[in-house]
């Protein structure tokens, strides 16, 4: 499986690039998963229902399953938080696992960066990033993509994965 990362700051529009670009890479016959790592926490269960019962009442693993989906809920219960290569090992076999977050992973990254967000650079302190994609033109010694022209930006990606 080929990983390729996405670094920005808060409001920058990663996930409004991944969004866009998934269905650019899936219309190419690309199979195509996707990491998330955040740093808040998150329960995609709801209180009441069987499932969140059931973790509450300490199982490690539910599995909900239905005819349109799975999706696996494992508690840590004070473990430490799998590694980024642990949490790809876990993922089906794809052609593309596009991440979002793990910003000091070992994979090529594209910083989302707009400054009027105002916030610094991350490519200046991580060395997997390979590019960054803004929506001004930048004066810095990275290719710069046009953080609006998202067919340039997957061809860019595919490019770089070897897809």
């Amino acid at each position: 499986m080929k990983a390729f990362g996405f670094a920005g700051y808060s409001g920058a529009g990663k996930t409004t690039l991944i969004e866009a670009l998934i269905p650019r890479f899936t219309a190419r016959g690309l199979t195509v998963s996707l990491i998330k790592h955040t740093h808040h926490d998150f329960d995609l269960d709801r209180p009441g229902k069987d499932s969140y019962r059931h973790r509450e009442a300490g199982a490690t693993e539910v599995m909900l399953v239905c005819d349109q989906r799975w999706a696996v809920l494992h508690e840590l219960r004070g473990r430490p938080e799998p590694s980024f290569e642990a949490q790809l090992a876990r993922l089906s076999p794809c052609d593309l696992v596009l991440v979002e977050g793990y910003k000091y992973s070992p994979i090529p990254k594209l910083e989302v960066h707009r400054p009027s967000c105002g916030k610094p650079y991350i490519w200046t302190e991580n060395a997997d990033v390979i590019a960054v994609a803004s929506d001004v033109a930048l004066d810095i010694p990275k290719p710069v993509l046009d953080l609006n022209d998202r067919d340039a930006i997957a061809a860019f990606i595919l490019e770089q994965v070897g897809l």
